[in-house]
């Protein structure tokens, strides 16, 4: 290879087909290769920060949206990786690759934010959302659609037979922009139902999920002007400013700022939100929750028995008893007189204390018989016995 026709900032070794991402005169090149770098590192921190924060989520209803949210960091991160088969240039490889995962990529992202705009709008309508699984399978089957739509198409495409006689280098790549914008109708689909599938979670009665409906709409109009953009210059404008040169770039740019939009704009805040506490939980009209706290009821329990204390030496409850009113006004329940204290707790005299209480009680009777007869007969203690 010639050094003299090596560009600058690319040493004399590198083939031909990897000049933009080297080439110092082709600033679009460097500039889209350090932003889907970035891009890359970017969805990787986020898969593992998303990963660490699953033990702490405490709202079950966003904990299932946790793979959803997964995947679609791992198909952003495809996103990215697919930058630098736009940057490079045309080779069987690079333009099959550019063909065939343009459409599967974009197509995954999308169907995992249908699914997820679909959960809102079940949420709104039923009350509770299908399980995580069924999301997964549904968001599953949405991106097999795509990828046998482009597996048959980069099969009749690339790898039909040539009649006889005749040569076509590299047939990967003399695809027309027309053929290749019509593969990506399915896809166009997907997006115009995740705007759909958007809306009604708008009007949702709780605000948390209000703003993941916006996430996902606003994700939705963002992509749909991007996809109308370099649709709008891949086919017609770069041929009317007879710039034909500029479809690889066009592309790359759609597809990186595409990656960002889905990070920015959908990702990173349902990450942010990932540990909010609910904020929903049903609730007295008086504010409080409708489950008092555990706390509460041992306090409760425990303050109980003091507000039935008292002193069993002073008085002996035992033999006590409360007489009903002669004429009750109403029903008397025979365990009125019950205290609330345990027979353990009662005094209970034993034969001695009872018989020492019958014999002074005989005393005081003695003493009071005598006064009772000093009083009727005063002169009764001046005669001799």
């Amino acid at each position: 290879m010639d050094s003299t026709n090596t560009p600058k900032g690319c040493g004399s070794t590198i083939s031909s087909i990897y000049y933009n991402l080297c080439d110092l005169t082709l600033v679009w090149g460097v500039v889209v290769e350090a932003v889907a770098a970035a891009g890359v590192v970017t969805s990787f921190v986020l898969f593992v920060i998303l990963m660490a924060c699953l033990p702490f989520v405490t709202d079950k209803k966003r904990k299932g949206m946790v793979a959803l949210q997964a995947s679609m960091l791992i198909f952003t991160l495809g996103l990215f990786g697919l930058t630098f088969a736009f940057i490079v240039g045309q080779y069987s490889t690079s333009c099959a690759a550019r063909r065939y995962l343009f459409g599967v990529l974009f197509s995954g992202c999308l169907a995992c934010l249908v699914m997820h705009g679909l959960w809102l709008a079940l949420l709104q309508r039923r009350g509770r959302g299908p399980r995580s699984w069924m999301l997964c399978l549904g968001a599953l089957g949405l991106w097999l659609v795509e990828v046998i739509i482009n597996t048959e198409w980069l099969i009749v495409t690339v790898v039909r037979t040539t009649p006889a006689g005749v040569v076509i280098p590299d047939l990967s790549c003399s695809i027309a922009n027309q053929d290749f914008v019509m593969a990506l109708i399915y896809v166009m689909v997907l997006l115009l139902a995740v705007i759909l599938m958007a809306m009604p979670s708008l009007t949702h009665k709780h605000k948390q999920w209000r703003r993941d409906g916006a996430f996902i709409l606003v994700t939705g109009l963002f992509t749909m002007a991007i996809w109308v953009a370099w649709i709008v210059m891949y086919l017609y404008g770069n041929r009317v400013a007879g710039s034909a040169s500029w479809d690889d770039p066009t592309l790359a740019v759609a597809v990186v700022s595409n990656a960002w939009v889905f990070l920015f704009l959908y990702t990173i805040p349902e990450i942010c939100l990932l540990t909010q506490e609910d904020t929903d939980q049903e609730r007295h009209p008086d504010g409080d929750h409708v489950y008092p706290a555990r706390s509460l009821v041992y306090d409760t329990i425990l303050k109980e028995p003091e507000l039935a204390h008292q002193n069993v030496y002073m008085e002996n409850k035992g033999f006590t008893i409360d007489e009903p009113p002669a004429v009750p006004t109403k029903p008397v329940s025979p365990y009125g007189v019950y205290n609330g204290q345990m027979r353990s707790c009662v005094y209970q005299p034993t034969e001695l204390a009872l018989i020492a209480k019958g014999i002074t009680k005989m005393d005081q009777d003695n003493v009071k018989s005598r006064a009772t007869v000093t009083t009727l007969n005063p002169g009764a203690e001046s005669l001799p016995s």
